[in-house]
């Protein structure tokens, strides 16, 4: 801490103000080592920062793989769409409609019967899907694509097993 006189100087050659400015950078240096010192001790606050960092990479790593899902989603359900004939898609547009109709009719029942409390807990969840509306489309998108692959897929194992040929 303290400084050998130079060879040629001694103690009492020095400047008072000289002596002052060292002590001060000396003091200077010392507070910086304990702040070091102290930040490297205070496993609290590097838990914090380290739980901090995960949470910022976890959410990035949801996101972008809820970016490469939807991606997929939507090309998928492209693909269905364009590989789909359009009877069929008529038919299933109408299956909807049916399927609509009839669950209206089944909810309108089931509230009639439904207690008070169960139907505020019923519509509170209703305003949660309502405000989280993308998600559930995506999955209901994905859902719709896999069951047509399979549904497909099935068809052309059954032709082949029976040895029809698709012209192919």
């Amino acid at each position: 801490m303290s400084e050998q006189p130079r060879s040629g100087e001694s103690a009492s050659a020095s400047d008072p103000e000289e002596l002052r400015e060292q002590v001060e950078h000396t003091r200077e240096e010392l507070g910086a080592t304990v702040e070091a010192l102290a930040a490297k001790a205070d496993v609290k606050a590097q838990a914090k920062e380290k739980a901090a960092e995960i949470r910022e990479q976890a959410a990035a790593k949801a996101a972008h793989a809820s970016d490469q899902l939807r991606d997929k989603a939507a090309h998928a359900a492209e693909l269905v769409r364009d590989k789909t004939p359009e009877p069929v898609r008529d038919k299933a547009s109408h299956a909807a409609a049916h399927l609509r109709d009839g669950a209206a009719r089944a909810g309108h029942l089931a509230a009639e019967k439904t207690p008070e409390p169960l139907r505020e807990k019923a519509g509170t969840a209703a305003t949660m899907a309502r405000a989280n509306r993308a998600p559930l489309l995506a999955a209901g998108a994905v859902a719709l694509a896999l069951l047509l692959i399979l549904r497909r897929s099935r068809s052309r194992s059954r032709s082949r097993s029976r040895g029809w040929s698709c012209g192919r």
